[in-house]
């Protein structure tokens, strides 16, 4: 077996594994720079509730995602859900994550704020 990959050169610096070029050099970096991560969710402006068991021992919670807002208005909109839902729930990665199957109260509560929902999943 032959192990004469050159990693590193004291002339030229760290090497590409890809390619054997000087990172600096490099273009098959480049080329995977260019690529921009699938979105989690569409954002085609709908608002989404699915319904989760998996990863929860059971348990069922709603996620609602696809909503246009950040930060702490989104942070917001969710202690205003969990209210109206009577729930508890948290916010992770821009998805407002809701304990309980409350689908149909979430759906309600979100079209009064003049959001466009969709059910989604069974």
């Amino acid at each position: 077996m032959n192990n004469s990959r050159l990693v590193y050169s004291t002339e030229t610096g760290r090497m590409c594994p890809d390619c054997g070029k000087p990172k600096a050099k490099c273009s098959c970096q480049k080329k995977k720079k260019g690529k921009e991560a699938p979105q989690p969710f569409p954002q085609d402006g709908v608002v989404r509730i699915r319904r989760e068991v998996k990863g929860r021992k059971g348990k069922t919670a709603i996620a609602i995602f696809g909503l246009p807002l950040e930060g702490q208005d989104l942070k917001d909109f969710a202690k205003y859900l969990k209210q109206k839902c009577g729930s508890g729930g948290s916010v992770k990665d821009g998805v407002i994550i809701i304990q309980g199957d409350h689908r149909e109260t979430a759906a309600e509560a979100i079209k009064e704020k003049g959001y466009k929902v969709k059910l989604a999943g069974g």
